[in-house]
């Protein structure tokens, strides 16, 4: 029978804030604004999970992606997607060396610690399928042989909802695979000034300042992170979040109710677990609250839950019902 982890202790704890501080700081640095985008980076590092992230272009996305694998002295690697983009493009292929008369290995631009999908619904179906086994088991197949990818493994995936020619639609599949979906919003003016202010003085062309953290601290916030105490009543709590997406009828109300095709799957309720217990890291504590769980929530059900299409004649969201479980479960 496999041993329950120790809780993290207080010493654990504050060694941990030190790392996490010293990364957050690395990301503020290049990272105008953007406070919950930065907040889910660090997250995502310290559950192992994946991001999603929705937006207009200009939105530092590809600068915060590098600038987290800066800050844990991590390889970077960016893959513009397109429809002619072929899986071998993304996870390498075998390569027939004549001199040697054999095939060799050639790893993809995947074989990194931050993987930037850039515009992954541009990318086919196909192609979108290869990604799977590299989310979900950390390592990819090529030729028949199996390669572990680094240690950490993230993956940022962007996609433009204003753009929808020549797209193809993420299936439900996929996008299960991702922990968090992310929704970024055009910066503040002061933010705006802020980042003006930062091109003229050539911060974003000056070389990036040295490493933060090592992977080892990853290593350890990591174990460190599944350490943090969950209660039970808060277990409880958070499965009845999701269980309310698919059983909706008597819970929210007719309209919401009706408007829910399918719920979220077990996944929405391990991420939601892991998430909690790094955000009550995050946050300086060795158990989570409620409130880790509400913090969290929109980023983990929202690319979850699927609405039927009179949904969206109605002007209703999947934030719009995730706004609604919040109200109407009962908080421990």
């Amino acid at each position: 029978m496999k041993r329950l982890r120790a809780p993290a202790e207080a010493a654990d704890i504050d060694h941990a804030g030190e790392i996490i501080a010293a990364a957050g700081a690395h990301l503020e640095a290049r990272v105008v604004g953007q406070r919950q985008l930065r907040e889910s980076l660090l997250l995502a590092l310290l559950t192992g999970g994946h991001i999603l992230l929705e937006s207009a272009p200009g939105l530092a996305k590809t600068t915060a992606a590098a600038t987290l694998a800066e800050a844990i002295d991590g390889t970077f690697s960016r893959i513009q997607c397109t429809p002619d983009l072929m899986p071998s493009d993304i996870i390498g292929s075998q390569v027939y060396d004549a001199r040697a008369a054999a095939f060799s290995t050639r790893l993809g631009p995947v074989h990194a610690n931050i993987v930037l999908l850039d515009e992954i619904n541009r990318a086919g179906a196909k192609t979108q399928s290869a990604m799977l086994e590299a989310m979900q088991e950390k390592q990819v197949t090529i030729g028949g042989e199996r390669f572990e990818l680094p240690r950490p493994f993230l993956v940022l995936a962007t996609q433009n909802p204003l753009e929808h020619e020549g797209t193809y639609r993420l299936p439900e599949a996929q996008l299960d695979r991702f922990m968090f979906k992310e929704v970024l919003d055009y910066p503040s003016p002061e933010e705006e000034k802020e980042i003006l202010r930062r091109v003229d003085a050539g911060v974003f062309d000056s070389p990036a300042p040295q490493a933060r953290i090592s992977r080892d601290d990853v290593k350890r916030l990591v174990d460190c992170a599944r350490s943090v105490y969950i209660d039970p009543a808060l277990t409880d709590y958070l499965v009845r979040l999701v269980q309310v997406t698919r059983h909706p009828h008597g819970v929210l109300h007719p309209a919401l109710a009706a408007a829910i095709d399918c719920g979220a799957s077990p996944r929405a309720s391990i991420a939601m677990t892991a998430g909690a217990r790094a955000l009550a890291l995050v946050r300086g504590r060795a158990f989570a609250i409620p409130e880790d769980v509400k913090a969290i929530a929109h980023r983990v059900l929202r690319h979850r839950i699927v609405l039927g299409f009179e949904a969206d004649a109605d002007g209703l969201t999947t934030d719009t019902v995730v706004d609604a479980l919040l109200t109407t479960v009962p908080t421990p």
